[in-house]
């Protein structure tokens, strides 16, 4: 949202990935390695096998890691979703190239998701469009 220009008050982060088995680990590893937890006792594997159970059953959008010294410090991996064929754009920020998904896969993805914040965040990112 903020990288397209949206405001919104949220303190965590929203990643999509390819939704396969390696790269769902690589995800988790990576989140790992800057000291990121998962909030569910479940690994990549679990999450990657149960995934329709996790969606349909237990209402799993998100899956949370967060900083345990800092809890300011969260990221979702979004399991409802998968990036493979998104059209993404390349933002240049400090840190190197930035893909995000661009503003019409962004805004289907949060129509796809139904929750009622991410219809209002839809409206949002429709002014911008």
């Amino acid at each position: 949202m903020a990288l397209h220009g949206a405001v919104r008050g949220t303190m965590d982060v929203d990643i999509v990935i390819n939704w396969d088995q390696d790269s769902l680990r690589n995800t988790v590893h990576a989140l790992n390695e800057i000291g990121l937890v998962s909030s569910l006792p479940v690994g990549a594997d679990e999450v990657f096998r149960f995934r329709d159970e996790y969606i349909e059953n237990r209402n799993l959008i998100g899956w949370n890691f967060h900083h345990p010294g800092d809890l300011s410090q969260q990221v979702d991996i979004i399991i409802t979703y998968d990036l493979k064929g998104k059209k993404r754009k390349k933002l240049a920020t400090q840190s190197g190239p930035l893909n995000v998904l661009n503003l019409t896969e962004l805004i289907a993805m949060k129509i796809h998701s139904g929750r009622p914040q991410d219809l209002e965040d839809v409206k949002a990112l429709e002014l911008i469009r």
